[in-house]
This record gives C-alpha cells, sequence and structure tokens, in this order.
C-alpha cells in the first residue's frame, strides 16, 4: 500500500487534487487523487492545444509526462519532457538531471516508468532496468537528494498545515 502514502504525502504538497484524463494514470501513475472521483469530465479547457490532435485519447503519454515533470520538478536540478525522441500514445520520454548531477533519460508506458539512459535523450534498446509504478519511487531509488528535497517540503507543508490549525 505504498501508493497510499505517496498520494497522502502529494495531497499534502500540492496542497490540491488534480483530475487527470487517463484511467491508466488513475489507477497506476498518478497517486494525488481519490480514484472514486473520476468522472467524464477531462480536466482540459476547451482552448488546449491538444484539443485538435487527432487520436489523442486517455493514454496519450506526452500529456503523461508533462504532469510526471510538473509534479517532482521541485526536487529535481532539471527534468523535461524529450522533444527528440519520439512521443506516443503509448510511450514519452522525460530526461532528468538529479541535484547529483547524473542525467537519466526515462520511459513512460503503461508498464510504469523506468531508466532507458544514462544521458539525455539517450534510448539504449539493450538497457534492461526495472519498472517503477510512480515517478517518486524512481527518483527515490536513484537520488537521495531527491529523497531529502521530497521530505523537507512535506515537512514545510506539515508544518503549515499545522500552523494554519492552530490560528
Amino acid at each position: 500500500m505504498r501508493w497510499k502514502s505517496e498520494w497522502v504525502a502529494k495531497l499534502l504538497l500540492s496542497g490540491r487534487r488534480r483530475r487527470t484524463r487517463g484511467a491508466f494514470v488513475a489507477d497506476r501513475m498518478e497517486t494525488d487523487y481519490n480514484p472514486m472521483e473520476l468522472s467524464s469530465n477531462t480536466g482540459f479547457e476547451e482552448d488546449s492545444e491538444y484539443k485538435d490532435i487527432e487520436g489523442t485519447d486517455v493514454k496519450d503519454m506526452r500529456l503523461e509526462a508533462e504532469a510526471v515533470v510538473n509534479d517532482v520538478l521541485f526536487a529535481v536540478s532539471n527534468m523535461f519532457v524529450s522533444k527528440n525522441l519520439p512521443c506516443a500514445e503509448d510511450v514519452a520520454y522525460i530526461n532528468v538531471e538529479t541535484r547529483e548531477r547524473n542525467r537519466y533519460c526515462l520511459e513512460l508506458t503503461e508498464a510504469g516508468l523506468r531508466v532507458v539512459g544514462y544521458a539525455f535523450d539517450q534510448a539504449d534498446d539493450g538497457l534492461q532496468t526495472a519498472y517503477h509504478e510512480t515517478v517518486y519511487s524512481l527518483l527515490d531509488s536513484l537520488s537521495p537528494a531527491y529523497r531529502e528535497a521530497f521530505g523537507n517540503a512535506l515537512l514545510q507543508r506539515l508544518e503549515a498545515l499545522k500552523r494554519d490549525g492552530q490560528s
């Protein structure tokens, strides 16, 4: 039940709940929502830059990759969706540089996230690494500085909630 503790941590850190488009994301990747709250509302505005793209559906991994980046950017040195590697409905690539200055290329699929390269925009087909269900789990395994930043942010948020509750 690790995802439940990640959900609580994410909820406390973000101070918000975000609805996501994909059932897959709701079941596997994102942990900052209540699965019972999913509705037909996509959470995207009508003027979204993706509204006219044919084939955009619940598994558009580029959108999910951007959400992943936005969730943890505060705790890494640099992170962005690759513009050089192909994104599709079922796969996207994310470049991340940890606070220790290690660079990784991550693959996001329905199976989860995994390291596919040790440089930006490098996807090595021969590299066999384990899948992680969440970006938090993956970064926790790669970066002690991420773990510390995440823990500090969580502590600050808990202290702020405590102060707000006392006033």
